[in-house]
């Protein structure tokens, strides 16, 4: 059997369509700043592409600032809210490093609303945040990137709102597998990345709410309208906003994922598994499940070998395994070892998230008939 790829929320797979315009685009040439025949056409395949973003989250295409990925747009979304007056970040405790992190280097201080067992962040911590001097920057992500856990943000945006604070919302994950828009979340801003929608890497966007106004963060010339410096990536932005369209038209289909990830937890739940974020509203392609007696490299390489690609909850750095930020939050410290993400896309079917059941929970089985056979010759 072929392998089979379910680690989406990494990276998706590049849509055909998508390759076959970025191959288009990159043969035509032209750079969208100049003013002769290839230089407008490369500009009206730079302006498309806004208008297809946009309207993934219900935004007016100006409101759109490309750039490289979703780390660089959450950079300058902080950076946007600091500057517009705001004196102090409120961060989710599950927040992505790249917004954690920028926060902390931020130079303001920095605050960490919790979140309870399901994974969903503490709203009566948050305005109690809220209520401290200052205005502050609050940003919570649509959906957690391990667990897929989709918080309460039209509820945080009102407590923000009423404090006079911004609101920020890394829609990284949840763009393009659930229904996102702007208004009715009532954010500030929001991220995007291309190539978590099945568009190419190196490709993201910040979209701002009107009003509000990004500062840059790369200086140089004046493209984006002067808010970030650099040539556009053509060919990555087209295929950026195509997988954008094609995403959002896939919206509908979505929830076919939601049954066939539940099969599968079905049944690796009665094999042992804890299912993390079972409890709360989850994205439909995404499953985030640990054992205490089995290490997440383990479980990763004996899947690997059986030719199914997931990932693993917690993050491998110089040999050493560390404990998912997410499950510590969650006060899930005994299964934070052994924690593994399985997450499909536009290219995953039934058969794929069947194949993976029965392969885990084989392999599981295996495993745990190794530590019995280990413990009956210490005896």
């Amino acid at each position: 059997m072929s392998a089979i790829y379910l680690d989406y929320n990494a990276s998706g797979l590049v849509r055909p369509p998508v390759q076959n315009l970025m191959a288009e685009v990159l043969a035509e040439g032209g750079n969208p700043n100049a003013v002769h025949a290839l230089g407008r056409r490369a500009r009206a395949r730079v302006e498309t592409a806004r208008a297809q973003v946009a309207a993934l989250v219900g935004a007016d295409p100006t409101a759109v600032t490309f750039s490289s990925g979703g780390t660089e747009s959450n950079a300058q979304a902080v950076a946007s809210a600091i500057a517009s007056g705001c004196q102090r970040l409120i961060v989710s405790a599950t927040e992505h490093p790249c917004v954690a992190e920028a926060a902390v280097h931020s130079g303001v201080p920095v605050e960490i609303v919790g979140v309870g067992p399901d994974g969903l962040v503490d709203l009566d911590q948050l305005a109690a945040l809220l209520n401290e001097r200052g205005p502050a920057l609050v940003a919570i992500h649509h959906a957690n990137n391990e667990s897929g856990v989709i918080q309460p943000i039209a509820e945080a945006a009102r407590l923000v709102r009423d404090a006079g604070g911004w609101l920020h919302v890394d829609a990284i994950q949840s763009a393009g597998k659930i229904a996102v828009d702007m208004t009715a979340l009532g954010a500030d801003s929001l991220t995007l990345s291309g190539h978590k929608l099945g568009g190419p890497q190196g490709t993201g966007a910040l979209v701002l709410k009107e009003g509000r106004a990004p500062v840059r963060i790369l200086h140089g010339a004046g493209q984006e309208r002067g808010y970030r410096a650099g040539t556009e990536n053509v060919p990555g932005i087209a295929g950026f906003g195509l997988a954008a369209e094609l995403a959002m038209a896939e919206l509908d289909e979505t929830g076919a994922h939601a049954l066939w990830r539940d099969e599968a937890e079905a049944r690796v739940r009665a094999a042992g598994a804890t299912i993390i974020g079972e409890g709360a509203p989850r994205l439909p392609n995404t499953l985030f499940m640990a054992v205490a007696d089995w290490e997440s490299p383990q479980q990763l390489i004996s899947l690997d070998l059986a030719g199914v690609m997931i990932s693993a909850g917690s993050a491998c750095s110089s040999g050493k395994t560390k404990p998912s930020k997410t499950l510590m939050a969650m006060g899930l410290e005994p299964l934070a070892l052994g924690a593994v993400r399985v997450s499909g896309g536009w290219g995953t079917s039934r058969e794929h998230w069947q194949r993976f059941a029965e392969v885990w929970t084989r392999a599981y089985g295996a495993h745990r008939a190794r530590q019995e056979a280990r413990a009956r010759e210490t005896v």
